[in-house]
């Protein structure tokens, strides 16, 4: 497909913000503060960001070049790349096996995307008003045990994502991130400093617990759920970034672009441990309630909260925004590759991904009321099955294949002439992927599971 064929963003800005999209969202507020409470704070943080730094930078800038240099979707873009480097056209499984985790995470994103609109409409029409623990935590119970309240939200949140994907490059994602990431930071740094200046010594707390690490709390869980979780708030592994490659003008800079990314996004994730982790410790509630924190925990500290209304529905806004973001951008590679692949308009592909993640949502809302006593592997039920499967082993392997594809596969010259770096942060890359990504995660793997 030649490169007049697709959209274009309107400048690095535009590519940048869209990136940040795909990579902020409920992966940074909803569950990386579960997740840091889950495994003891600071020691989780610090190998989360080194994480980031070692081995999702390089991976992302891999994923990125790739499809730039082809303007393809994520599986044709590898077969071309691999043909031009005289590699195997199997290397196209990894935009197959990507594909694969993208629909996952479109599922789950949509229905934890419709948790989070019914509270929104809650906390707006004071529903959660003045309520206590008990009677909070009985809201979440009742509407985790309504399977038709949930899926129809769940359908609700999904329409209102792929509408937007079905508009296009310019006209849908570019427009939509341009608004609605700003304001996500506005919201975001408004909740901070609210709780800086009404939780007094907690806001401390807060700080400490996210930023001194507690040594002995490091196991190899802290690793294997840092690293899925750096790869899973950065949306690469499965080819998330590397569609916007496809849409990505030669003369903007990789390089800058990733950086910058990558830094909204971890500054995201921390701004989101400081609005909430004050809150939790000020209100002596749990740091680790799980994928329940934010609808469990926090309503309370709202409800008790002088201007908790507005607050919560603030906080309930952000959660939407981040949702709303991520799933469209998520959904782009599917429908983009659906459309290109097939030659069916861009609204059908939007329509068709969209029943099917829906459908497949269905086993994720299931899960929680009528399936409740399903458990997979022992102990998983189907929506800790597929969320753990999609972080902890979906995107870290495709990490590695697509690592072990751009250091080994392409030709150097290819990669140089995509890649805007100084011959010593080349090298840097390079060194990376050839070696510490793929290494890296196959070690973390392998001390996970002895």
């Amino acid at each position: 497909m030649s490169q007049l064929a697709r959209g274009q963003w309107g400048g690095q800005w535009a590519f940048v913000l869209a990136s940040a999209g795909a990579a902020i969202g409920l992966g940074n507020i909803w569950k990386f503060p579960y997740m840091a409470g889950d495994n003891g704070g600071g020691a989780f943080v610090i190998v989360y960001l080194v994480c980031v730094i070692i081995i999702g930078l390089p991976v992302m800038a891999a994923e990125i070049f790739i499809d730039r240099r082809a303007q393809q979707n994520p599986i044709d873009a590898i077969k071309t790349v691999a043909k031009e480097s005289a590699g195997s056209q199997r290397w196209s499984g990894l935009g197959w096996w990507g594909l694969l985790g993208l629909l996952l995470v479109l599922s789950f994103y949509s229905v934890v995307g419709g948790w989070t609109a019914f509270y929104l409409i809650k906390t707006l029409t004071g529903g959660l008003n003045h309520l206590n623990a008990h009677q909070i935590n009985a809201v979440w119970g009742h509407f985790m045990a309504s399977p038709g309240k949930m899926l129809a939200y769940h359908l609700v949140f999904m329409m209102l994502a792929m509408v937007v994907v079905a508009m296009g490059v310019e006209k849908g994602l570019e427009r939509a991130s341009l608004i609605m990431m700003p304001l996500l930071f506005v919201v975001l740094i408004a909740l901070v400093i609210y709780a800086s200046v009404s939780t007094g010594p907690y806001f401390h707390q807060a700080v400490t617990y996210l930023f001194h690490p507690d040594w002995h709390k490091m196991t190899a869980q802290v690793f294997i759920d840092a690293m899925g979780h750096a790869f899973f708030t950065l949306a690469i592994g499965v080819g998330a970034m590397s569609i916007y490659g496809s849409y990505l003008p030669k003369h903007i800079s990789i390089g800058q672009s990733i950086a910058v990314t990558a830094l909204l996004d971890v500054m995201v994730a921390l701004l989101a441990g400081l609005a909430i982790f004050p809150l939790i410790f000020a209100h002596h509630l749990s740091p680790q309630a799980g994928p329940g924190l934010m609808f469990m925990s926090l309503p309370i500290a709202f409800s008790h909260l002088s201007g908790g209304l507005v607050l919560g529905s603030l906080f309930f806004i952000l959660l939407l925004f981040a949702a709303w973001t991520s799933s469209i951008n998520i959904a782009e590679p599917l429908v983009a590759s659906l459309f290109e692949r097939t030659r069916c308009s861009r609204k059908m592909a939007a329509l068709i991904i969209g029943v099917v993640a829906w459908v497949l949502g269905i086993v994720l809302v299931l899960s929680f009321n009528l399936w409740s006593h399903v458990q997979l592997f022992g102990h998983f039920t189907p929506f800790d099955a597929i969320t753990d499967m999609v972080t902890n082993i979906i995107q870290p392997l495709g990490g590695v294949g697509y690592a072990l594809f751009a250091g080994w596969v392409i030709l150097k010259p290819h990669s140089r002439e995509e890649l805007d770096f100084t011959p010593r942060w080349f090298g840097a890359w390079r060194f990376a992927t050839r070696y510490v990504a793929p290494i890296g995660i196959l070690l973390i793997f392998i001390k996970a599971l002895v």
